[in-house]
């Protein structure tokens, strides 16, 4: 970067989407037409002639990096398998708050096992673990508090 050369990720990557980004809000026709060819997509012509230009890169950047295949992807590669959950994570998941897993009812105590198995037959259990993520100021958090 000192001698003026831009890193990999930004000359392989940002630099097109900037590129693309520019083309459409200045209404350049003839480079939106390059990369649109070059990138071997289809775009509607009402996309392409509608007043606003974010229509026209919404449909452009839809079909070249559509956004569910990358999160799936994502999903698919990085999470870790729910096969190789340790039994004391099940009981973190299945504990809510100050209880212990040794608190919850029998009914529930048995799911743990099911949970570890993974089974998709047909007597197996559906069990479903729903996540809300908050965004919390660092500040707010316990260990950033004065003492």
């Amino acid at each position: 970067q000192s001698k003026g050369k831009k890193p990999l990720f930004v000359q392989l990557v940002l630099d097109n989407i900037w590129s693309l980004y520019e083309a459409v809000m200045k209404r350049d026709k003839e480079k939106i037409e390059k990369i649109v060819t070059s990138l071997g997509l289809k775009i509607g012509a009402r996309e392409s002639r509608h007043a606003d230009p974010k229509v026209h890169l919404n449909a452009i950047c839809s079909q070249w990096l559509p956004i569910s295949d990358a999160v799936l992807s994502m999903v698919c590669n990085k999470l870790p398998s729910p096969i190789d959950i340790t039994a004391e994570r099940v009981e973190k998941l299945m504990c809510v708050g100050a209880r212990t897993f040794d608190s919850l009812p029998p009914e529930t105590q048995e799911l743990k096992s099911a949970f570890l198995k993974c089974s998709s037959e047909e007597t197996a259990p559906v069990i479903v673990f729903v996540s809300k993520m908050f965004a919390v100021d660092a500040k707010a958090l316990p260990h950033n508090k004065p003492r």
